[in-house]
C-alpha cells in the first residue's frame, strides 16, 4: 500500500511537469501576420505577383532568424490581398486586413488603391508601408501609419520634363494620362514642369487603365507633331499605345513615362516594337546594379520566382524588413506600440538606406532613367 501510495504523486508529478513544459513550449511561438495588397489579377497581376514574391522572401528569410520579440518567438506569415487596381477593392482588402489584426501592411501597388486604403489604416492603427505607389498626395494627410520608401510623382515628373527639355532639347510634347491617381498626377507634374522650361505642350489626351485601342487618339496627336509623348499609365496600356505609335508612322518620337511603364514587361507587350527603343522612363530608386544588396538579392529572386521579376518587389522586401525593424526596436509586434518606431528608421536596406522624413516620406530618394536597347531594360 505504501508503494502504490508513493507512486501515484510520483506519476502526477511527472504529468504535471510534462504538460506545463508543453504549455510553456506552445507559447514560445506566437504568429504575426502582415498584410499585403497588390493586383493579383486583371491586366496588372504581374505587378502584383512580383511585388508579393518580394514580401514572401521578407517572410521567409526573417523566419530562418528565429527572431524573438517581446520573449516570444516569432513566426511572420502574409496575408495577400486583391485589389485587382479597383479603389473598391483596394478599400475592402484593407478592412478585411484591419478586421483580422495584421501587425503591418505591405502595399499597395497603385496610388488609386493605397490613397483610400490609407485613412482605413490610420483608422484602425496599423501602419502601412509601400514600394510602388506614388502620388504625393498620400502623405499629405499627415496619418503616422503611411510611409513610402520610393521617390514620388513630384521627382520623378520633374526629372523627365528635364531631361527632355535640358538633355534633349525637345521643343513640343503631347501628353496622354489614364486618370487615375497615379497617371494624372506624375502627367500633370510632368506637364507643369515642362512649361516652366518653356516647351510646348501641343496637345492633352486621356483614357482608362483598360483601354487597348489609342488609335484615335494618337492619329490626333500626330497632327501636331510633337518631338515627344508623355504618358501616365502602366504597361499594359503602355506596350499597346508603342505598336501603334509605330503604325501610325510616329517612329522617331520619343516616348517618356513614370515607373508605371518602367517594366521588362513592356517590352513584350510593345512585341519588341522600333519604337520600344525611343522609350524614357524613371524610376523612384537606384537601379539593381546600383542597390547595396541588388545583384546578390536579385539572384536569390530569380531563383526563386524564375521570369517573374517587374520593377517593385525589391522594395516590397525591403519594406517588410523596416516593419520588423521597427518591431524588434520597440520589442513589441503591437502596432500601438511600435508605431512611433517608424518614423526613426535608420535601416540599411538592400535597396538603400532608409530614412524618413517627418512626412513618411523617404529622405533623398534615389531616381534613375531607363531606355531599352535591343529589347533591355538598359539604364542611363
Amino acid at each position: 500500500m505504501k508503494l502504490k501510495l508513493l507512486s501515484i504523486p510520483i506519476l502526477s508529478t511527472c504529468a504535471a511537469a510534462l504538460f506545463t513544459s508543453s504549455t510553456a513550449f506552445s507559447q514560445e511561438i506566437q504568429v504575426v501576420k502582415i498584410g499585403h495588397v497588390a493586383p493579383l489579377s486583371g491586366a496588372q497581376a504581374h505587378y502584383g505577383r512580383d511585388n508579393e514574391n518580394g514580401v514572401r522572401m521578407a517572410i521567409e528569410e526573417l523566419n530562418a532568424q528565429n527572431l524573438v520579440i517581446g520573449g516570444k518567438k516569432i513566426k511572420f506569415e502574409i496575408q495577400a490581398e486583391d485589389d485587382a487596381a479597383d479603389p473598391k477593392q483596394g478599400t475592402a482588402a484593407a478592412q478585411k486586413l484591419c478586421d483580422s489584426k495584421v501587425a503591418g501592411v505591405v502595399g499597395h501597388l497603385n496610388s488609386g488603391t493605397t490613397i483610400p486604403a490609407s485613412k482605413i489604416y490610420n483608422d484602425c492603427g496599423i501602419p502601412h508601408v509601400t514600394g510602388a505607389a506614388t502620388n504625393p498626395a498620400l502623405t499629405k494627410p499627415g496619418y503616422k501609419t503611411t510611409y513610402r520608401i520610393i521617390a514620388n510623382d513630384e521627382t520623378l515628373g520633374k526629372q523627365l520634363a528635364m531631361y527632355a527639355s535640358n538633355t534633349l532639347h525637345l521643343k513640343k510634347v503631347a501628353i496622354i494620362d489614364d486618370r487615375t491617381a497615379y497617371g494624372q498626377g506624375v502627367a500633370e507634374v510632368f506637364k507643369k514642369t515642362a512649361l516652366s522650361l518653356g516647351m510646348q505642350v501641343v496637345d492633352e489626351q486621356y483614357t482608362n487603365d483598360k483601354a487597348t485601342d489609342f488609335m484615335a487618339i494618337l492619329t490626333s496627336i500626330k497632327a501636331k507633331t510633337p518631338d515627344a509623348i508623355f504618358y501616365g499609365g502602366m504597361d499594359p496600356q503602355g506596350g499597346p499605345m508603342l505598336r501603334q505609335m509605330e503604325q501610325l508612322g510616329l517612329s522617331n518620337v520619343k516616348y517618356f513615362g513614370g515607373d508605371g511603364i518602367c517594366t521588362a514587361e513592356i517590352a513584350k507587350l510593345s512585341g519588341g516594337v522600333k519604337t520600344l527603343s525611343n522609350v524614357v522612363c524613371a524610376e523612384g530608386g537606384a537601379a539593381l546594379s546600383k542597390m547595396p544588396g541588388g545583384t546578390a538579392w536579385k539572384k536569390r529572386y530569380d531563383a526563386k520566382y524564375p521570369g517573374q521579376f517587374q520593377i517593385y518587389s525589391p522594395y516590397t522586401y525591403d519594406a517588410t524588413f523596416v516593419l520588423v525593424d521597427a518591431m524588434k526596436r520597440a520589442n513589441s509586434v503591437d502596432p500601438k506600440v511600435y508605431i512611433p518606431k517608424l518614423a526613426d528608421t535608420h535601416y540599411k536596406g538592400i535597396t538603400s538606406e532608409i530614412v524618413f522624413e517627418p512626412s513618411g516620406e523617404m529622405k533623398n530618394p534615389a531616381t534613375t532613367f531607363y531606355v531599352y536597347k535591343e529589347g533591355q531594360k538598359t539604364p542611363l
